[in-house]
């Protein structure tokens, strides 16, 4: 082989490692922005979470201390 095929070689090897290079680029990038998934313990604590919320109402309106027409207020306890 001569010179110019060594460089023409050398280049088009060039152009395959930065083909290469960008692709894994936009790989990264497609991976960064996909929709979160959460796993097994982001669905746990979540469902635990709505179950305390849940349960934290049910409690407050079972021991509210009702008013005389029938509403009860905010802050007013029983204990």
């Amino acid at each position: 082989m001569n010179y110019f095929q060594d460089e023409q070689t050398a280049d088009y090897n060039r152009q395959r490692i930065a083909e290469a290079f960008h692709q894994i680029r936009l790989e990264q990038i497609a991976l960064q922005s996909r929709v979160y998934q959460p796993g097994r313990f982001g669905r746990l604590m979540f469902n635990f979470a709505n179950w305390m919320i849940s349960t934290g109402k049910q409690l407050r309106k079972r021991y509210e201390i009702p008013t005389a027409n029938g509403q009860t207020q905010s802050k007013r306890f029983a204990h």
